[in-house]
């Protein structure tokens, strides 16, 4: 398997040189952000994005994930979100998704990751929250299935979708196979699950993974790799087993302030355990 890190621990940091950094501290691969200040699909031009493809390249390192999940350019990490009470705020976030395909698309890459529904609305069901939620997928799974670019939807804490189990009946009501799970260990580990024993069932739909430790309460906040309570060893291995060639990407956006560090300190983690 390769190992990324997200630029999103970067913010502070112009993208060209979050990409130099992360390449500096031995990872193969970069999760780009794209949302402000990084590459932010409804207002990203071409020579911007041909100037990512030149980056990338001259410091020898692959695009490891697309992240179209975070949204700070309009609101908030969640907000719009897919499941808006308002259909024009909700339409926000469906044409952020569209732009963001057509930039993973133009930077060549077959996937992006995006939220599983945001938070519940007040006075709102799930039920409801579903059916919006499928009803938003259908707006974009078309261009997804023009592009050839995969949807991930990335299950987290409080969020629509949380559980593997819930992922797995979200499929049952989308007739796609565009859509596919951004795996998130820390945010399984954050609700109970175990990481390692969930791989299996959703191996088949799984095209990439992110990787943070959490506290051992539990408590859905991103932890540098080693000071927190999760098995990093036992997920990792269970990758390994099954022979795992793709990315797993280490998201520590919490650590603005020391990034680059950061970055280093999970490689010297990854380097010591054996997996880098």
């Amino acid at each position: 398997m390769r190992f990324g890190f997200s630029t999103n621990a970067f913010r502070e940091y112009q993208l060209e040189d979050a990409i130099e950094s992360i390449a500096d501290a031995g990872y193969d691969g970069v999760e780009l952000l794209l949302d402000e200040p990084h590459l932010y699909p409804p207002d990203a031009t071409d020579e911007e994005r041909e100037r990512v493809t030149e980056v990338l390249e001259r410091h020898g390192i692959a695009i490891s994930n697309a992240n179209a999940f975070m949204l700070t350019a309009i609101e908030g990490f969640h907000h719009p979100s897919y499941i808006e009470p308002d259909e024009e705020y909700r339409q926000r976030r469906i044409d952020y998704t569209l732009a963001a395909l057509e930039t993973a698309a133009d930077l060549g890459h077959d996937y992006i990751s995006i939220e599983p529904g945001g938070p519940i609305p007040d006075g709102k069901s799930r039920e409801w929250a579903l059916d919006t939620f499928v009803d938003s997928l259908e707006q974009v799974i078309p261009k997804a299935e023009e592009l050839g670019v995969d949807l991930l939807v990335e299950p987290e804490p409080e969020l629509l979708i949380e559980t593997g189990e819930e992922f797995l009946e979200l499929l049952e009501r989308v007739d796609s196979p565009r859509v596919k799970c951004n795996f998130d260990a820390g945010h399984f580990y954050s609700v109970g699950e175990d990481p390692a024993e969930l791989v299996e069932p959703l191996w088949e739909h799984t095209e990439h993974y992110h990787l943070e430790d959490i506290p051992a309460d539990r408590t859905h906040e991103h932890t540098q790799l080693g000071d927190g309570a999760m098995d990093i060893d036992g997920f990792l291995a269970e990758l390994e087993e099954r022979g795992y060639d793709g990315f797993v990407t280490v998201e520590l956006y919490p650590y603005e302030e020391t990034a680059i560090e950061t970055a280093q300190e999970a490689m010297t983690y990854l380097e010591e355990h054996g997996w880098a």
